[in-house]
């Protein structure tokens, strides 16, 4: 009988078994993670080489509805520029593969088209043509089991984890940035305001580049809506100021003050350049087109 061990750091593994009298089985150990996007992996193999027949293995994982990795299609990314074709977006799996067809790395994201586009300026050689899985119901489960399909697939054909997947490989995967703290408008509630909290506001928003004012902290948003922003703002790589509009103590009255100063009625918010740009919808609709790039220059 013949074993092969995948580690998947940190917290998954996935054991191979297979013998001549009984087809290839995979069974799955996973423990919770805080963590969503996959480090790299590393891939112990321990094969009994007097056993050399292939077999296909089956899967004990069922996965939201999208193709396997041997089934879907290839496109080509090369000419690419500044936007990714409309079909791949959405949160999904992606396969990237380098001029020679081979697999490099297999990710998961909550926007497939900006994950592309963002390896095809970092490393355009290796970043030739894609296979993209969009997934219909992209909550974190849904999109770490089709991650997991996609790479037991391909280890289960080759033996091998992709080289961007590979452990200590950081081509692929963007280090956690440093947590950068929320502003605080105020002292304190106690404590009596010299300048009105709206003139605060407007020197806030026309000395920083980009200021978003969420519900919660960049760290731990506390709302879907604000931790989408985040996640964009971060994705940009821009230097941006955050403000918890939920802070009672440090920001007490700040959410109907920044209503009226923004005529916008919900949060998130985001300024850039002292102007408001809007919201989480419009934000999103600016980052897929590839407008908010283009304003983040200026």
């Amino acid at each position: 009988m013949s074993t092969a061990t995948v580690s998947f750091s940190p917290s998954l593994r996935l054991i191979f078994s297979s013998s001549p009298k009984f087809a290839s089985a995979v069974s799955l150990q996973s423990h919770s993670s805080n963590c969503f996007t996959f480090p790299p992996l590393s891939l112990s193999l321990h094969l009994n080489r007097r056993n050399n027949s292939s077999r296909k293995v089956r899967s004990s994982i069922v996965v939201s509805a999208h193709r396997k990795l041997s089934e879907t299609d290839l496109i080509s990314v090369t000419a690419i520029a500044d936007e990714v074709p409309r079909e791949l977006s959405g949160s999904g799996v992606y396969a990237v593969y380098d001029q020679n067809n081979e697999l490099q790395f297999i990710g998961i994201s909550r926007n497939v088209a900006a994950s592309i586009l963002a390896h095809r300026k970092s490393v355009p050689d290796l970043c030739s043509s894609v296979k993209v899985g969009i997934v219909a119901e992209p909550d974190r489960m849904a999109l770490t089991q089709a991650w997991k399909s996609w790479m037991e697939e391909h280890i289960g054909a080759t033996g091998k984890v992709p080289p961007g997947n590979e452990k200590g490989n950081t081509t692929w995967v963007r280090p956690p940035p440093k947590t950068k703290s929320d502003l605080r408008l105020t002292p304190g509630r106690h404590v009596q305001l010299t300048i009105p909290l709206e003139q605060l506001i407007d020197k806030l928003v026309k000395e920083n580049k980009v200021v978003a004012f969420i519900k919660g902290s960049r760290s731990a948003p506390l709302c879907g809506f604000s931790q989408k922003v985040i996640g964009i703002l971060e994705n940009q790589g821009v230097d941006y100021e955050s403000v918890d509009v939920l802070d009672e103590e440090y920001n007490s009255g700040l959410r109907e003050t920044l209503k009226k100063y923004s005529n916008w009625p919900t949060f998130p918010q985001v300024f850039v350049n002292g102007e408001l740009v809007g919201g989480c919808d419009i934000l999103t609709s600016m980052y897929e087109r590839g407008e908010l790039s283009s304003l983040l220059k200026k």
